[in-house]
């Protein structure tokens, strides 16, 4: 059972992105939960494109407490930005690319992993579980490829 107040915020964040002119997923421990996976989820994640995660900012402009801005790590990089909303930490994250073990970086395409899970209601855009599985194999993260794996194949 996810906590109500991460229903509140999602509900929140449907409401303000209705008109679809954003392309954004869920993904993270929220979009697990919803998706039946028995984790308790520590914030909510949003994928996007590089222009979405701008727009997500400017539509939430009471809730920023990071400027979107291009941020890289050694296995990951994105457009980032960080919402807090009712106390829920909202991470954004555009045009988000993975680097892979021979250096390159391999972009994410969300409308091929994307899937509409229904929830209290709303319509909510989430990565599948399979392409997650695989992500975290890639973003070295073992740990969170395995709960996803026990999952995918019956428990």
């Amino acid at each position: 059972m996810v906590d109500p107040i991460y229903l509140k915020v999602l509900r929140e964040i449907c409401t303000r992105l209705s008109d679809n002119k954003v392309k954004w997923v869920l993904t993270g421990s929220l979009s697990f939960a919803l998706q039946g996976i028995p984790v308790k989820p520590n914030d909510i994640d949003i994928q996007t494109d590089r222009a979405g995660a701008y727009e997500i900012e400017r539509r939430f402009p009471e809730f920023v407490t990071r400027k979107v801005a291009f941020s890289s790590a050694e296995r990951i990089r994105s457009d980032f930005g960080v919402l807090m909303i009712d106390g829920i930490r909202v991470e954004i994250m555009g045009d988000i690319q993975k680097r892979l073990d021979d250096g390159t970086w391999e972009p994410v395409n969300l409308d091929l992993h994307r899937s509409i899970i229904e929830i209290d209601g709303m319509q909510i855009p989430v990565l599948s579980l399979d392409y997650e599985y695989h992500a975290y194999l890639k973003l070295g993260r073992p740990e969170k490829a395995q709960i996803l794996k026990r999952y995918l194949h019956g428990g």
